[in-house]
């Protein structure tokens, strides 16, 4: 019989012993010195637990639940894409102020970023006609987070947290001129259409002379190259016509 047969918590493990830690399985030097138990009773100010990985896991649950409970009861809703560097003067901000406020007169919730520029044309525009005027935030080090024309407002930690509620929530996207984060929304949402990971929605690419170049890209590079097939051209319209663009992302809803 083992001499610890009787005493199986001074059993230390030795080389090559497996330890079962919860879910994880170690071997070796990859066991640690101290269990969870332990950890979570011990005494001191070390406070360095709160900014590990574990412990984000559980602000990114509080997000997600957070924008889900806010969101929950939104009702149909479009989100409205762009620079937040638009000018207030700027043909692109008129106009996005202008669809958003039919958006609402048509029964519909518009959903932006909640920042400056294309955003707060869009907020501006849901909140002066009487709708709900969501903005989901973002921290960031150089700009608000949320503008004043936001109604419904969730500040988010994680892009990624920020990015399902956009596909979650919305029937369709406006997208209007803009930089990076206005491509990555723009191509996550078509990404995810193409891969059959969300339902199939409309995406319209508002104002010609901006989106003309990426879209000539598209087809004379990624199509001919057999990087995309063509039916990824179909997934998005370009337009300059704010008739048309509310009524393609309404489609049969609107």
């Amino acid at each position: 019989m083992s001499p610890h047969r009787n005493a199986p918590y001074d059993n230390a493990p030795g080389p090559g012993d497996r330890i079962v830690q919860g879910p994880v399985v170690r071997r070796d030097h990859q066991g640690a010195d101290s269990t969870t138990d332990q950890r979570l009773l011990a005494g001191g100010n070390d406070t360095s637990w709160a900014h590990s990985d574990p412990w984000r896991t559980m602000r990114i649950q509080s997000e997600f639940v957070e924008g889900f409970d806010a969101l929950a009861e939104l009702g149909p809703a479009i989100s409205i894409f762009g620079s937040a560097r638009t000018r207030p003067d700027s043909p692109h901000w008129a106009a996005a102020e202008r669809m958003a406020a039919e958006l609402v007169r048509r029964g519909h919730a518009v959903i932006t970023g909640g920042g400056p520029g294309i955003m707060e044309a869009a907020n501006k525009g849901a909140d002066e006609a009487g709708g709900t005027s969501v903005g989901l935030g973002i921290e960031l080090p150089f700009e608000a987070s949320m503008n004043p024309h936001v109604n419904l407002g969730i500040n988010f930690r994680y892009f990624f947290v920020r990015k399902v509620m956009f596909l979650k929530y919305a029937q369709g996207f406006i997208v209007m001129p803009g930089g990076l984060g206005t491509f990555d929304e723009l191509f996550e949402a078509l990404t995810l259409a193409q891969t059959g990971k969300v339902q199939d929605f409309p995406v319209v690419l508002f104002g010609s002379d901006y989106w003309t170049g990426l879209v000539g890209w598209l087809r004379e590079r990624c199509l001919a190259e057999g990087y995309i097939h063509e039916s990824d051209l179909d997934r998005f319209l370009v337009t300059d016509d704010e008739v048309q663009a509310v009524e393609h992302v309404l489609g049969a809803d609107g």
